[in-house]
């Protein structure tokens, strides 16, 4: 530990390395949590229906997918799509697709206890003004659901934001990637890592301490 020399990291290494692989781990982030909370929300959906058609399948594929480990869902992806369509796709598409699908499933558990949380008494009101099963779900049910788990979503989002250091297996270009690529051309491995590191840290923790303050908020509204 006394030959860790930090000083390597300044501006212009943020600037040509670092930055690319934290605007990819964000932009990674974002993308697979508005599709993973729209494909999720559609899940719970399927299996809160009653019907078997849709409920089976549904089950199926959330089981399925928190059963496998990310990581092996990444290279499983990463290696069968461009086996399927006939050419490669690249590692930062491929680790997109994938992280949809794969978060889908969470968030899928999430909103279907948001969902259950709702009293049945908001869904009898909704159907007594004359109000669809989709007008109930869009107008009373899903706004109130997701109020009463933003803050469950939120940290699913953190912990998919760390998650994204995984795609590094597969090449992706991400925030990890950024900090060991200058820590090889400088000859500065392990500060590398261990500034990647901080660096989630900081994020992460940050992020959970905004979301802390979201949850006392709307724990006071209610």
């Amino acid at each position: 530990m006394g030959n860790l020399d930090l000083s390597f990291l300044d501006w212009d290494i943020l600037s040509k390395f670092v930055s690319k692989g934290l605007f990819f781990s964000v932009e990674l982030t974002i993308v697979a949590t508005l599709g993973g909370v729209l494909f999720g929300t559609l899940l719970a959906l399927m299996r809160l229906s009653g019907n078997k058609w849709l409920a089976t399948p549904a089950v199926v594929y959330v089981n399925g997918m928190r059963s496998i480990p990310l990581l092996m869902v990444i290279l499983w992806f990463y290696l069968l799509i461009p086996t399927l369509i006939g050419r490669p796709i690249g590692a930062e598409l491929s680790a997109t697709i994938t992280f949809v699908a794969f978060e889908a499933a969470y968030f899928s558990e999430i909103m279907r206890a948001g969902i259950q949380s709702i009293p049945r008494g908001q869904v009898f009101a909704g159907q007594a003004l004359g109000l669809t099963y989709g007008q109930n779900m869009r107008l009373v049910v899903l706004p109130q659901a997701f109020r009463n788990m933003l803050p469950v979503l939120l940290t699913q989002t953190i912990i998919l934001f760390q998650d994204t250091s995984l795609v590094y297996a597969i090449g992706a270009y991400d925030l990890l990637k950024g900090f060991v690529t200058a820590g090889k051309i400088y000859g500065r491995p392990e500060e590398a890592y261990l500034l990647a590191a901080v660096v989630y840290f900081v994020i992460c923790y940050g992020l959970s301490a905004l979301v802390r303050r979201l949850q006392a908020r709307i724990a006071i509204i209610r």
